[in-house]
């Protein structure tokens, strides 16, 4: 070789240089965003380690923010600027706005591509649902979960109830909340997670048999006899169960302090509850009553993930690590790392990877008998959707504050919605 050449050669740029070989296995970097860090850190980090061992050259970085409204917020501004990430894993609720503003990518021809029945890799009808909007694979579930109550079975037995035979009804539970409320000592009977979304309001709607919209979704269908009747629930948990007006980081940390009977929650935070309570008191966990016993439903909380990547390279390893969080193995992993319920039938089906966990671990079993009456998180139309959410709690801090009755509220809640939908021609 000449010096010429030589110098020539070291001219080059070091991928160009690299041999043929090296350069296929140079890495890829992938930028991937999720919400609310305090529940699914310890997933994402154990679904990390088994992914860079399946695929050493694809590097992962993660963003994350506090919760699914700052997420959407974040990514559509990030989309407006093109500085989207490759990956987003987005709340059910919240993906709607970007398939209908053609943000998120149509997974179906991808899947596809590795099968021609996606219910062979573990993404059955019922799991591709929950992230199918717009006529589109929008995205692939991760993880699911519904409402379940957590309760102190020490202050149940100190009022006077049965553990074993927790009551089934939200009259039941009123009731025993009432005389946990009664014991003093700075004790209150129940807190119920009305504040941050949208969704535990859901819970009690859909509990009665009724609905967000109406069928075309041109008005409001929560203004009627059910909507006035989940919020009258709302009103009896502060009245006569003696529910605080307090933040949801405050009512989690009395509740394992032992100064709350009873918490209605995600059942996402199984894992982390029951390291906050330790060894304070007995935990127990059980169904979230609904009220019609023939059309009562629950509403699916979780998220989904949703490509993003334009960069062909980076499209591909992100969508290889989207297989692979959604995939059996990562779904175990998922599931055992939090509280939520796995999005892979081969997972729930395929006894290697959870049936020895559900048979360990009792406080995980609740949500699990719940999947039969789980219907999807109702997704508002339109760009407004995040601050039709907002409005929703907004209104409802009116009654838990005692600032308005619940027929006060419903028709101004119901008003301010109805502004916030999109306009039909």
């Amino acid at each position: 070789m000449t010096v010429l050449s030589r110098r020539a050669m070291m001219a080059l740029p070091a991928a160009l240089a690299m041999p043929a070989v090296a350069r296929a296995q140079a890495a890829t970097t992938i930028t991937v965003h999720y919400a609310q860090p305090n529940i699914y850190k310890e997933s994402y980090d154990a679904i990390m380690a088994g992914f860079a061992k399946k695929e050493p050259n694809i590097r992962v970085n993660f963003v994350t923010t506090p919760n699914y409204e700052e997420g959407a917020q974040l990514l559509l501004r990030q989309a407006a600027t093109n500085q989207l990430p490759d990956l987003s894993y987005q709340g059910f609720n919240r993906l709607r706005v970007f398939a209908e503003r053609g943000i998120a990518q149509d997974l179906a021809p991808l899947l596809k591509a590795e099968a021609a029945d996606p219910a062979t890799l573990g993404y059955s009808k019922n799991l591709l649902d929950l992230a199918h909007f717009g006529g589109m694979q929008a995205g692939l579930a991760y993880a699911a979960s519904n409402p379940i109550c957590y309760f102190n079975a020490d202050l149940v037995k100190r009022a006077g109830g049965d553990p074993d035979n927790f009551p089934k009804d939200w009259d039941g539970v009123l009731a025993l909340a009432a005389k946990i409320d009664a014991l003093g000592d700075g004790i209150d009977g129940l807190w119920f997670t009305w504040n941050g979304d949208d969704w535990m309001f859901s819970a009690l709607l859909f509990g009665h048999g009724g609905r967000m919209l109406n069928a075309d979704e041109t008005d409001v269908a929560f203004a009627g006899a059910e909507g006035l009747a989940s919020l009258k629930l709302l009103e009896r948990m502060v009245k006569q169960a003696g529910m605080p007006n307090l933040t949801a980081v405050a009512a989690r940390q009395a509740f394992a302090a032992g100064k709350i009977g009873m918490l209605f929650q995600t059942t996402a935070l199984v894992r982390g509850t029951a390291a906050a309570v330790g060894n304070n008191f007995e935990l127990r966990t059980t169904g979230m009553p609904v009220i019609d016993a023939e059309k009562g439903r629950l509403p699916t909380g979780g998220a989904a993930g949703m490509l993003t990547a334009k960069d062909p390279a980076r499209r591909e390893a992100a969508m290889k690590f989207l297989r692979y969080s959604t995939g059996p193995e990562g779904q175990a992993m998922m599931v055992k790392a939090s509280g939520y319920l796995p999005c892979n039938q081969i997972a729930i089906d395929d006894p290697q990877y959870l049936g020895a966990f559900y048979r360990e671990n009792p406080l995980f079993v609740a949500s699990v008998k719940q999947i039969p009456i789980s219907i999807p998180w109702y997704a508002f139309p339109g760009t407004n959707s995040v601050r039709v959410t907002q409005t929703m709690v907004d209104n409802m801090a009116r009654i838990v504050e005692g600032k308005a009755t619940p027929e006060q509220v419903l028709p101004d809640m119901a008003s301010e919605v109805r502004r916030l939908l999109p306009r039909r021609s």
